[in-house]
């Protein structure tokens, strides 16, 4: 969700219960230095849209407080097809990981181009890599290594998301994507604020909102901070020969 909805004037009737795109930069540094333990990456982002530009300013940010490296930082604009230069670029250079925070058209491309130049460090990206049209661009062959932030896996085994896939297959016979856990997290969350509001106006129920706290949801536990944004965790997930694998809940 874009960080203009709710950064900069605070709204006091808008709140968001999913967490802004440039959070999961942040998530992804502290998955690559804690988690995959690498700790020298190379930034590729797409200068065209402030989504890429805003998760690889925070992946540096966040990265670099903890310890690790930026070897090099290379641009790209969208509609760009072939990325041979930036990787030649950088092939040799001195990195143990790729962040790349676009969508998946320009994101299948340069997976698919990396691997054919025998670049096989880990890639990672954020929820712009959540389509099937990245399979289809990058090839599964070339989906391994590869790894993404999000807001939810139903592959995730905490119980809450056990409870939650159980009761939706129940309801529906499909098995939730995040769309469907996010939903069902902001019905709630309103739920909650309504019913603790002293008064069903609006003021009341936004105050009550805002006094809402360690909500326990599908796609994490969370209380929203001065912008009305989520504090809270998200998952990663890994592709194995492209299939999609819950790999880690990360917290912020």
């Amino acid at each position: 969700s874009s960080d203009l909805v709710s950064n900069g004037k605070v709204n006091a009737y808008v709140f968001r219960t999913c967490f802004n795109d440039s959070f999961q930069g942040n998530v992804m540094a502290n998955f690559v230095y804690n988690d995959l333990k690498l700790k020298k990456a190379v930034i590729l982002s797409d200068n065209s849209n402030d989504y890429s530009m805003g998760l690889a300013a925070t992946f540096k940010t966040v990265f670099t407080k903890a310890g690790g490296t930026i070897t090099a930082e290379e641009n790209f604009t969208a509609g760009d097809k072939d990325f041979s230069a930036i990787l030649t670029k950088i092939k040799a250079m001195d990195y143990d990981v790729i962040y790349l925070p676009s969508y998946y058209e320009e994101a299948g491309l340069i997976i698919k181009q990396a691997r054919a130049m025998g670049i096989n460090v880990p890639i990672c990206g954020g929820d712009g890599f959540d389509d099937s049209k990245l399979n289809e661009i990058a090839g599964n062959k070339n989906l391994n290594n590869v790894f993404f932030s999000g807001h939810y896996s139903s592959q995730d085994t905490t119980q809450v998301v056990v409870d939650f896939n159980k009761m939706y297959k129940e309801k529906t016979g499909d098995t939730p994507n995040a769309f469907n856990a996010l939903g069902y997290d902001l019905a709630k969350f309103v739920l909650q604020g309504v019913k603790t509001a002293s008064k069903y106006t609006s003021d009341d129920v936004a105050k009550a909102l805002m006094n809402v706290k360690d909500f326990q949801g599908v796609t994490g536990t969370f209380t929203l901070d001065a912008n009305h944004n989520p504090v809270k965790s998200a998952v990663v997930i890994e592709f194995k020969n492209g299939v999609q694998k819950f790999r880690a809940r990360v917290n912020p």
